[in-house]
């Protein structure tokens, strides 16, 4: 036997293509989850583990050449690579509850939107509460003092949601997705909401302070201080939220299944 011939052999006995779309969906989501996820973390992780320390020991001419030609890329790919990944994972957690009965014989997906009104409505007013506990001097100042209180509201809001939206039908799957795609949406929140907009301007008035001698507003220190809480946040809440989509089908935290 030729070795063309044997993996002809191979190939019709080991491969076995879905003959389901919904499948090839399902895969696609997921593949986009991951690839959109790994640039998302690893800028997270960049910016939290290189660049914070980096920059803390560049003079100013030296951020005045480094910042505005680093930072919009990197942060570009950042916070299009959160949006990405928590959409591509909405949709795919979306369409698991179409399809699995979340009750003893119910029909599939028949508590689908009370759960994704739950799902939205609890994590995004964590979000809300987070960002004005951020604008607290006393909080801003004290990074240990953030970190307790961002805690112990996710904290709570994963009991709420896990018992808001547990029923006897749900799956463990659906439920580790949920609460590892609610952290993902604060963190995708932080991106948008406080990084993104506190950098845009930072990267400009150095900008500016570079070509023109423009002084960078006292504010700027404020700004940077937010963005660093949220950044450091986002690098803490990682971990969880990646535990938690690990466990969805390889951890039965939740239903035993």
């Amino acid at each position: 036997m030729t070795d063309l011939q044997a993996l002809a052999v191979l190939w019709q006995a080991k491969i076995l293509l879905p003959p389901d779309s919904g499948t090839y969906i399902d895969v696609g989501l997921r593949w986009i989850h991951f690839v959109a996820g790994i640039t998302w973390i690893g800028l997270l992780y960049f910016f939290n583990l290189v660049n914070v320390p980096v920059m803390k020991v560049l003079d100013a001419p030296t951020k005045g050449k480094v910042v505005p030609v680093l930072l919009p890329k990197a942060l570009w790919w950042f916070r299009w690579g959160a949006v990405v990944t928590v959409l591509a994972g909405f949709i795919y957690w979306f369409l698991l509850q179409q399809r699995e009965p979340q009750a003893p014989d119910g029909e599939p997906g028949q508590y689908l939107w009370r759960t994704v009104g739950i799902w939205l409505g609890l994590w995004v007013v964590t979000w809300v509460i987070e960002y004005f506990l951020l604008q607290v001097p006393a909080v801003a100042k004290n990074g240990w003092v953030l970190a307790v209180l961002v805690v112990f509201l996710v904290i709570v809001v994963f009991h709420a949601y896990v018992n808001m939206t547990s029923l006897p039908g749900t799956s463990n799957r659906v439920l580790s997705i949920g609460v590892g795609g609610g952290i993902g949406l604060i963190m995708l929140l932080n991106v948008w909401g406080i990084i993104w907009p506190a950098q845009k301007r930072i990267i400009a008035w150095t900008k500016e302070n570079a070509e023109k001698g423009t002084p960078i507003p006292p504010q700027s220190a404020t700004l940077a201080r937010r963005a660093f809480l949220a950044s450091r946040a986002n690098a803490w809440l990682s971990l969880p939220m990646l535990f938690f989509m690990a466990a969805a089908s390889h951890f039965p935290l939740f239903t035993g299944g």
